[in-house]
């Protein structure tokens, strides 16, 4: 009988001790998604439902190690980033993902926490937009966080189509805009393939629900998984963003703690 080869991504981003994010996050969607995740941690949280208390950064020595220890002995198949705590560490992030030739890499531009704390240092953010979104086959940032990168108040999804124009003069393959932080009843995130001429549309009524901790990084995961198991970029977030309403729906259940809970990576044990 022959062996099979797991489909493995590597997640490179901050801890979170109350699961609801980060690397823990990342790992939950990763198994309930179909692929197994590996991890390089760049900092370490003490955070709740309510709040980041403290942040400690991990060296970019030992981030580089992380990385090529996986990378090294394990065939990754994709790699996501989340929380890339300093330049530093953006620097080492780029050199080895060049070096390794990854061909699926997907940026989440984790800046700012749910509970609104920064969560990298002020120049961190120049240095993701120089050195990682060209080697980028997609990035999600959110409402906020697409506005400082392209440096449009951004208040419809009207304005989409500049958002993405200006983000892809950084360089990325593709941008999916993740709508959530507007207020309609109906979200809608539309993906940039900036190979193709026109938008593709995700849209899910909007959720009633506290448990909306993590869902960036959650998002960004089940996507990289789904590359690592060869779909296709826009197939890939077609089933993350139906993984993504279907944990948002089933976490609106429980109650995590008394602020912003976590989704429920694992619906589908819970039925």
């Amino acid at each position: 009988m022959s062996k099979f080869t797991p489909h493995i991504i590597l997640s490179i981003a901050g801890s979170d001790s109350g699961a609801g994010a980060g690397i823990q996050a990342d790992m939950k969607s990763a198994a309930a998604c179909g692929a197994y995740g590996t991890t390089a941690i760049t900092a370490i949280t003490a955070q709740n439902t309510h709040q980041v208390r403290a942040i400690e950064a991990v060296s970019p020595q030992m981030v580089e190690q992380q990385m090529r220890t996986v990378l090294d002995d394990m065939p990754v198949r994709a790699v996501k980033s989340g929380m890339l705590y300093s330049r530093a560490i953006v620097e080492k992030v780029s050199r080895i993902l060049k070096e390794y030739n990854i061909k699926h890499y997907v940026l989440d531009p984790v800046m700012v926490s749910t509970s609104g704390n920064a969560l990298i240092e002020p120049d961190t953010v120049q240095a993701i937009l120089e050195k990682l979104f060209p080697l980028a086959e997609l990035v999600t940032p959110n409402i906020p966080e697409a506005a400082l990168i392209s440096k449009v108040q951004i208040t419809s999804e009207e304005q989409f189509s500049e958002v993405a124009e200006a983000i892809a003069s950084w360089g990325p393959k593709a941008t999916l805009i993740k709508a959530g932080h507007l207020s309609e009843d109906t979200v809608t995130d539309y993906l940039f393939d900036y190979s193709s001429p026109l938008p593709h549309c995700f849209s899910f009524p909007r959720l009633n629900t506290v448990n909306t901790h993590g869902t960036g990084c959650s998002l960004s995961a089940a996507i990289t998984a789904y590359l690592a198991q060869d779909y296709s970029l826009v197939e890939a977030v077609r089933k993350g963003e139906q993984f993504l309403h279907e944990a948002l729906k089933d976490g609106s259940k429980f109650h995590y703690g008394s602020g912003h809970g976590p989704i429920n990576h694992f619906y589908n044990f819970s039925k």
